[in-house]
């Protein structure tokens, strides 16, 4: 869903790769290489010292996109233990039959999710204030649907946290979750809140609630991967599926990242989105900005350690990316495994595509309760070209942990 706005710690399933041992290479001394070279009529690669930071490409939508770079003063830090109250509302029209607690159920493990999706990176502590505040107006007037504007959102958070208020201290939290009951048909679906600066916005106890979330009756369908999905709108991540649904909304990204398909067969964020958010280190980034080709061993995204993505730009707020995929943690129900490509372009806004996976298998037909795009990974032995980018990647070899692949910049 869009914003509406202009445990102990996972351990890693091996400690290092289990590659076989490389092929003994005779030693020549580098000149000696680069002067056979030359005489072969073959033009040597330049030694690689692009760095993390030559691939990481700027925003440029203003708002929420996948570029490297994310504004602080709107979005919220994406590391560290982050402090929720989450409350419970019903209204004149539509109370309360069911104990808050069932309802929290639906989302509270939502915490988890996230903190195994981050590589422990990032932790929900969420206060339940476990009772029903009543709202001052009927549900159906709070004007709930798709295109749901900022203001009416605003003014739909604003009454929650002055029912709330005298029970609650909302200085104390960094963001807020607002469950209403399960009697409130008209509170259709969530929305992510995200206060504009320099307007007056929602204050409680001398603090402003900069960053909220309302449910809405579709956490009964999403359930706890609902509260990765919002909670990382408040991050600065842009939503995956196509707001012109068109034949298909998922067309973009299929069901691989939870941005796109809560519901999706394989919703672990993808590595770019991990690296720009902070859950993926520079070191485990292999970035090919410049012309050669490199050999990277890539190491499945599911999994907290080794490289997690190589990088391909293709200019200024373009790359191709490539990651492995393993049906472990989050992807446990993928439909396929392998090197995953995408294209990134981080001055497409939020819902037209910003990013858009590489389809391995075009004319292949998805196994039953998948989509397509759900068998999108490349194999072992397969190959990706944009020649007019001057891109290649080659999928070398798989073992349960991730793939070996070349990527070329031409």
């Amino acid at each position: 869903m869009r914003s509406t706005a202009p445990v102990p710690s996972p351990k890693s399933a091996r400690a290092e790769r289990p590659w076989p041992a490389l092929r003994r290479t005779l030693q020549l001394p580098a000149l000696a290489v680069t002067v056979l070279l030359l005489l072969l009529g073959v033009a040597p690669s330049p030694a690689q010292a692009d760095t993390a930071s030559d691939c990481a490409l700027r925003g440029t939508t203003g708002w929420s996109d996948e570029g490297h770079s994310t504004d602080r003063t709107v979005f919220q830090r994406s590391t560290g233990t982050l402090k929720v109250a989450m409350i419970f509302v019903d209204f004149p029209d539509a109370a309360a039959t069911e104990a808050p607690a069932d309802d929290a159920a639906q989302l509270t493990p939502g915490a988890n999710w996230l903190w195994n999706a981050s590589y422990g990176k990032a932790w929900l502590a969420i206060s339940e204030h476990r009772w029903w505040v009543r709202m001052p107006h009927d549900s159906t007037s709070y004007g709930f649907a798709r295109g749901l504007s900022h203001e009416a959102h605003e003014a739909y958070l604003r009454d929650a946290v002055r029912a709330a208020d005298p029970a609650v201290d909302f200085s104390r939290y960094d963001m807020v979750y607002v469950v209403p009951t399960r009697n409130a048909k008209a509170i259709s679906f969530t929305p992510t809140y995200v206060y504009q600066p320099g307007t007056a916005g929602v204050v409680a106890d001398g603090a402003t609630v900069k960053w909220a979330v309302t449910f809405g009756q579709d956490m009964w369908n999403w359930g706890p991967k609902l509260v990765g999905h919002e909670t990382a709108h408040t991050f600065g991540l842009p939503d995956l599926y196509a707001f012109d649904a068109g034949g298909d909304a998922h067309r973009f990204v299929g069901g691989w990242d939870v941005m796109g398909l809560i519901g999706g067969k394989a919703p672990q964020y993808f590595g770019w989105e991990s690296w720009k958010l902070g859950w993926t280190d520079d070191g485990q980034v292999a970035c090919q900005a410049s012309r050669g080709t490199r050999t990277v061993d890539l190491t499945a995204v599911e999994y907290g350690s080794g490289t997690k993505i190589a990088v391909v730009p293709t200019g200024p707020t373009t790359a191709y990316v490539v990651e492995s995929r393993r049906a472990v943690q989050a992807d446990t129900a993928a439909c396929s495994t392998g090197a995953l490509i995408y294209k990134v372009d981080t001055s497409v806004p939020t819902g037209y595509g910003p990013i858009r996976v590489v389809d391995a298998k075009p004319a292949a037909t998805p196994a039953g309760g998948c989509r397509p795009l759900d068998d999108a990974p490349y194999w072992s032995g397969e190959s990706f070209a944009d020649p007019a980018a001057g891109v290649r990647i080659e999928v070398l070899s798989a073992d349960g942990y991730g793939e070996r692949v070349r990527i070329t910049k031409s």
